[in-house]
């Protein structure tokens, strides 16, 4: 079982950066696939990013924009967001274990982070 604490959300107006990080602690050899997803209010939670040994990929929408990274040494995924738009505003959320794997894949997950862009 792995616990799962992400952290570094806000307010921020369009245009400006955030970096969310996902501390994680307990079966952390699973920290080797790594996902980052959100939940828009009234939206389904969505994978955004994800990432296999050194294999990143990025839902279209984020592409250019946000990059995933992680630091096995201190059991810690990056989710580094530039360029904010409003349209990314919602919790954020990680989870380990399965490569680019749907939301519902998984059946337990931390408290998330808000981010929220202003226009």
């Amino acid at each position: 079982q792995v616990h799962l604490v992400e952290s570094g959300g806000g307010l921020v107006q369009a245009g400006g950066s955030l970096r969310l990080s996902c501390a994680a602690s307990g079966s952390t050899f699973r920290m080797n696939v790594i996902g980052w997803y959100r939940q828009a209010p009234g939206q389904q939670r969505e994978l955004v990013a994800a990432i296999s040994g050194s294999m990143p990929m990025y839902v279209d929408s984020v592409k250019g924009r946000f990059t995933i990274s992680r630091d096995s040494a201190k059991n810690t995924a990056y989710l580094q967001m530039n360029s904010l738009k409003p349209e990314d505003t919602a919790v954020y959320y990680c989870n380990v274990g399965c490569y680019g794997c749907p939301a519902n894949s998984f059946r337990s997950w931390g408290q998330g982070t808000q981010v929220t862009v202003s226009s």
